[in-house]
């Protein structure tokens, strides 16, 4: 059988691909939009409103009732789910979901005539979980680097990140010390679906568990001393961290009534990011993804484990064998669509017309688009900064310079991996823009790909199933799910104009957002 099922559950929607391997196609897409579809848990962008803006949490029950109903919804299309023969899936990172010791038995004991979310309720030992945007744990993060200091990054990947899970962990079990001691077993939002679809508690891979400033890069294992800074007895209520290319559990008889075939194999769920290095084909070293969302990042292999040091980079398992960086800039869409409003003109102009009516180097204009707090380089308070006056500069010219600018950022934040990219792959909307794909291979001189992939995410968990089950090889599937559509090959001759404007780029960026020291 070449049917293969990849579920990801992102942070506003739960969807899933069925994919027929045979045929290289994706046969079934359904989506659940947690605002449209599931009002009743009031969270129209993913999380419960707070007034604190740095809190962001979310209802795990939520993610279960858009799993029920993605899973309906493929039933009802008439999606052929009697022939998959097996699952894996995809997690928005570094959330956690704190469950107590009833959570093996309701699993065990799943009732297809019920919903997940009602049977499920009762083992939540922390009734709201933290995502990936909650940035509350300034004080816990500021505590590891006090005990660790760069030792936490060597041996990680990362330094002490507001949004990884560790210091959520600390803080949880700081202020809520009963509920922690409740808490039996501490999963991913990856691993938690995994465990719900096997029916029994699954293990934490690689990929995924490297986003919690606790898995030893260089031994795969848990680190005790992290573990046990972070919150008493953490170590315990660790599930495994695995390899994701075998599987680790079988189907639950629940979803029996969606049309699956109990007993099919459930591979170990991954994070949103390492399950898109797959989905893009970027699992060799050498092919780097550049996904031009409301924020940008940056994901390539990495045969060999390094790390950035200046703390912006981040080092994940990768699915595929080995490690993945990954590199987060706040300010992607958003910047560009404050400089198109502010500049009057409408998309066309942005995308393609400026950069027409503009020369490459446009004089040598840089900004700092820090419109909202920047990640990379890390920067607290918002502000754009110019070489230039802008209201001097014409609207092409403004444009051509958030452009350039942030190009120059992407490949100046990207060289500690030592890396020669040979290609690199562009997904997200602003990757339609023909002017900026001709920016990013003439700053980085490496072709720039298009590929015809949506959700990379979910379409990486399916690939992952179909390797791990079907003994399909990676080369082999993104032959066929992940071809290129078009190519920008870079100009050599101006390899030295953009070199110049990197070191100016970089000289600019030190002056005026601290090299990276939060100013």
């Amino acid at each position: 059988m070449s049917f293969f099922l990849g579920i990801d559950a992102g942070t506003q929607s739960v969807k899933a691909e069925l994919i027929d391997v045979g045929r290289g196609e994706i046969v079934a897409a359904e989506t659940v939009h947690f605002g449209r579809e599931l009002p009743e848990y009031g969270s129209p962008n993913g999380f419960v409103p707070n007034p604190d803006p740095k809190v962001r949490m979310a209802d795990p029950l939520m993610w279960l009732d858009a799993l029920d109903r993605v899973l309906e919804k493929l039933r009802a299309s008439g999606a052929p789910l009697d022939r998959v023969a097996g699952i894996s899936g995809s997690g928005q990172q570094h959330g956690s979901v704190c469950l107590n010791r009833h959570f093996r038995q309701l699993l065990a004991a799943l009732d297809p005539a019920k919903g997940l979310s009602e049977q499920l309720r009762p083992a939540l030992a922390r009734r709201l979980a933290p995502i990936w945007m909650d940035h509350s744990t300034g004080a816990e993060c500021a505590e590891l680097d006090d005990r660790f200091g760069t030792r936490l990054q060597k041996v990680t990947g990362s330094p002490a990140i507001e949004r990884f899970t560790g210091p959520q962990l600390r803080r949880f079990a700081r202020r809520e010390p009963e509920a922690w001691r409740e808490t039996a077993e501490v999963h991913l939002v990856s691993s938690f679906l995994a465990s719900v679809l096997a029916g029994k508690s699954m293990p934490v891979d690689f990929g995924d568990g490297a986003g919690m400033n606790l898995l030893n890069l260089e031994t795969l294992e848990w680190d005790p001393e992290f573990a046990d800074f972070t919150a008493p007895e953490l170590l315990r209520k660790l599930p495994a961290a695995v390899r994701s290319d075998l599987p680790a559990g079988n189907l639950s008889a629940y979803f029996a009534k969606f049309g699956l075939t109990p007993g099919i194999p459930v591979v170990p769920f991954s994070g949103d990011n390492p399950n898109s290095l797959v989905g893009t084909g970027a699992t060799d070293p050498g092919t780097a993804v550049i996904s031009l969302g409301t924020s940008d990042t940056f994901f390539a292999s990495m045969p060999r484990f390094r790390t950035d040091p200046d703390g912006c980079g981040h080092v994940f398992g990768n699915p595929a064998g080995g490690f993945m960086s990954l590199i987060c800039f706040a300010n992607g869409s958003l910047a560009r669509e404050r400089v198109r409003e502010a500049c009057g003109v409408g998309f066309d102009f942005f995308d393609r017309t400026a950069c027409e009516i503009t020369p490459p180097g446009n004089g040598g204009k840089l900004m700092l688009p820090y419109f909202e707090p920047e990640i990379t380089p890390p920067v607290a308070q918002p502000r754009v900064h110019c070489n230039f006056d802008p209201d001097q500069a014409s609207p092409a010219e403004r444009t051509r310079a958030v452009l350039e600018s942030q190009a120059l950022s992407m490949r100046a934040h990207s060289e500690w991996q030592q890396e020669n990219f040979t290609r690199i792959r562009v997904t997200g909307g602003a990757s339609r823009s023909g002017a900026f794909r001709r920016i990013l291979a003439d700053v980085f001189q490496s072709p720039i790909e298009t590929i015809a992939v949506t959700d990379s995410a979910a379409l990486g968990a399916a690939l992952r199933a179909a390797n791990a089950i079907g003994g399909y090889p990676f080369p082999e599937l993104y032959r066929k799910f992940c071809a290129t559509v078009e190519t920008v090959r870079p100009v050599p001759e101006r390899a030295a104009l953009y070199g110049e404007m990197l070191r100016s780029f970089r000289s600019f960026e030190a002056a005026h957002a601290g090299a990276g020291s939060g100013k």
